[in-house]
């Protein structure tokens, strides 16, 4: 049997596009990902939480130093291959580290050393990259969050935030001690501590005048810091050379419509939010003039988008909802944040590519980065690019065409992906990301879990969304469209009114008309497995629970799949249940048949390879023929842990289903295809949910991921196309 993945299906071109008359620029895509977790030292627990934070390069851009607060350390790797990113250790510090800048073989880190918010300290440690150890430090006046040198490398502001204590008086400002700013000469890495100066950033916003609450600093060309006083809601413009604060303005506040705003389970972008405070997070100078935030909010704000300022306060551009409408094309909509922040637009980077002003704006609950092109007015959209979960630092360097983001999130003691470094190369493949997306008027979208094809167009698939959501939905999606387009979808309803406690998790078309559904039970919570028949329309016909003999062993991991053979009289349904059940025997798993003409079940084994780490399970059954099941067979690790994704196919001649409750016979299966190449080709971390899976009238056949609806996940949907596929030997 011959299987190959299209090259053609990891090339693919950008949604969204420029006007004729800009030449738009090379594309950028993901070319590695670097566990931090890699970089631990012998002697510290590799399998503890560690964290990539902030992120800078070396001149030459071969070295990367990150902070990582988690283990009180910056680690560093060595990118002199971008492609295959190593472990290059950890310089241990003497607390939490917050920012670094480099310069001249130095990182310049901020420490934070702080007993308590009332008595906040820290310093600016200077680590020898090279040698891999601190070799002298400043005191600071206080606990430091940003660091930025000037472009000559000649001086560096550090930010003194003196964060606020979240649990005193329920986190209202103002609270002592204020922040404020700090500057220090610098003379080929080597930091004056003698020569700092401590600059008043109060008075400047009436929200807390005493209390300035800095949070990032940027430097431009001229020597002119940006500072954004978050909680504030201000921006600060400070001369370094003197050390004068030249600027002081409200960042403002905006309308924002077409967005969710309720946590009720539903992507609906209904709702508005009025004289949202901006409440700006990361700060970049464009040009001498104009600088751009993300407004990812704090205190009473966050605006879910980015803005452009001219330095003297006016605002000459804002994104609106663009972020937003964007996360819920792509599948990346943080539902249960959006009666709060939404996508949360934290960190944001600005470079200059060949001609091209680029600006980079990282979205810490959708862990996407977008990609927009400086026009000098309105930014023009280019790209989304997947990250890691958390993107809270981007690094862009254009000598070498790439740009870094650093990942905060480890979920290491859930069981879940592992903080990481992600390289991205701009060149001349198309991008290829989003893999999937949604048409406007279809809305958000996630959690993807069942697919199947349309019985008489080829290209044209259906799938469904797992309980992630409150309302269960079926998709069509335009496989033939790059990226994949899903164009419509239906709610599942019943008398009218949508079905609610359903966890659908397979779907198959029939040949009579309408859908196969799957509904995965969970027993401990009084939820059965289900099997629906659904009319075209989304309307439930029938619904089907198991028989006792078989529902009385069930545990919570139920169905995962459905497909059907045959049609009329001759139609017999497949379902595969995702673990073993009471009854089921060592490794072993159920298939179950069912054939509506007589209503009759039937069941066999199923044998799963054996987990090295968690468990092994089926995601997905699909039929191939008359006489012949494809399935996904899985473990449920994550990363650089996963072992098990793969196509496994189960031949049915000869094969007879045991009646309910008596010995079932095990098939045999044969493998198909080892998909953890496939898996890889993204240069993510292997994900863990490969669980839809379709073959359409032409042969092709289609894998996608599930993405958790963006919780615990960075919202990576996969959608992989696979040509030349002969599925039916």
């Amino acid at each position: 049997m011959r299987f190959f993945l299209s090259t053609s299906a990891l090339a693919l071109a950008a949604a969204w596009s420029l006007p004729a008359a800009a030449q738009q620029p090379e594309a950028f895509n993901r070319i590695a990902t670097f566990p931090v977790a890699a970089n631990m030292p012998i002697d510290r627990d590799a399998a503890s939480p560690t964290v990539a934070e902030i992120i800078a390069a070396t001149e030459d851009g071969e070295t990367l130093v990150y902070t990582d607060a988690a283990q009180e350390a910056v680690g560093i790797i060595d990118i002199t291959d971008a492609h295959a990113p190593k472990p290059e250790g950890f310089v241990a510090l003497a607390g939490e580290p917050t920012s670094v800048a480099v310069t001249s073989g130095k990182a310049l880190v901020a420490v934070v050393t702080s007993e308590s918010y009332a008595e906040p300290s820290g310093e600016l440690a200077s680590v020898d990259i090279a040698a891999k150890s601190v070799v002298a430090t400043c005191a600071l006046p206080g606990q430091p969050d940003s660091v930025a040198l000037t472009a000559d490398a000649t001086k560096i502001a550090v930010v003194i935030e003196n964060e606020r204590d979240e649990d005193l008086n329920d986190g209202a400002i103002p609270q002592a001690p204020t922040g404020l700013l700090v500057t220090f000469p610098v003379d080929k890495g080597a930091v004056d501590c003698s020569g700092m100066q401590e600059i008043d950033l109060t008075g400047i916003s009436e929200i807390a005048p005493d209390d300035a609450e800095p949070e990032f600093v940027d430097v431009n060309e001229a020597g002119e810091a940006v500072v954004t006083l978050q909680e504030n809601n201000a921006i600060a413009i400070v001369e370094m050379a003197t050390g004068e604060v030249t600027g002081g303005f409200s960042a403002g506040s905006v309308d924002i419509d077409g967005i969710d705003t309720e946590k009720d389970g539903r992507i609906s972008p209904t709702g508005s939010l009025k004289a949202v405070k901006r409440e700006p997070d990361g700060v970049q100078w464009l040009d001498e003039d104009r600088f751009v935030t993300a407004n990812e909010g704090d205190y009473e704000g966050g605006s879910r988008g980015f803005t452009i300022f001219e330095k003297g306060g006016s605002v000459l551009w804002d994104s609106g909802n663009a972020l937003e409408h964007l996360a819920m094309r792509i599948g990346h909509c943080p539902e249960k944040r959006s009666a709060k922040k939404g996508t949360e637009p934290e960190a944001i980077e600005v470079a200059t590519f060949g001609n091209d002003r680029l600006i980079f704006v990282g979205t810490e609950r959708s862990s996407f980065v977008a990609v927009y092109r400086d026009t000098g007015a309105a930014p023009q959209f280019l790209q989304v690019l997947p990250s890691g979960i958390g993107p809270e630092g981007l690094l862009a360097i254009p000598a070498r065409k790439l740009l870094v983001t650093a990942n905060e999130e480890d979920l290491v003691e859930d069981g879940g992906a592992r903080a990481t470094v992600m390289i991205y190369e701009q060149g001349g493949e198309a991008a290829s990301y989003p893999m999937i997306e949604a048409a406007e008027d279809v809305g958000g979208w996630g959690a993807l879990s069942g697919l199947t094809a349309d019985l008489s167009v080829a290209g044209k698939l259906h799938g469904v969304s797992d309980s992630f959501y409150k309302e269960a939905k079926i998709f069509t999606i335009d496989a033939t469209a790059t990226p994949a387009r899903i164009t419509s979808a239906i709610t599942v309803t019943k008398d009218g009114k949508p079905v609610e406690d359903l966890d659908l998790e397979g779907i198959a078309a029939r040949r009579d008309g309408g859908f196969w559904l799957a509904s995965e039970g969970n027993p401990e919570k009084g939820k059965s497995n289900r099997l629906l028949r659904i009319s075209a329309e989304g309307e439930v016909e029938d619904d089907l629970v198991l028989p006792e003999e078989v529902a009385s062993k069930a545990s919570r991991f139920g169905l995962e799949g459905v497909t059907a053979i045959g049609n009329g009289d001759d139609e017999t349904v497949w379902l595969a249940v995702q673990r073993p059940w009471g009854d089921d025997g060592d490794g072993l798993v159920k298939l179950l048949s069912y054939k509506p003409a007589s209503d009759t079940w039937g069941v066999v084994r199923y044998p799963l390879e054996k987990a090295e780490n968690g468990w092994v399970g089926l995601s997905e059954v699909t039929a191939a023929g008359e006489g012949r099941l494809l399935v996904i067979e899985r473990d449920n690790q994550i990363g650089e842990a996963a072992r098990i994704k793969r196509l496994y196919a189960v031949s049915l001649d000869g094969v007879t289903p045991a009646a309910p409750g008596d010995d079932a016979p095990i098939v045999e299966k044969t493998l198909v295809r080892d998909l953890l190449g496939d898996l890889k080709s993204t240069h993510g971390y292997v994900v863990d949910k490969v669980e839809g899976f379709a073959v359409d009238k032409d042969g092709a056949a289609y894998i996608v991921t599930d993405n958790d609806g963006v919780d615990d996940s960075n919202g990576e949907t996969l959608f992989l196309r696979f040509e030349g596929a002969d599925l039916a030997d």
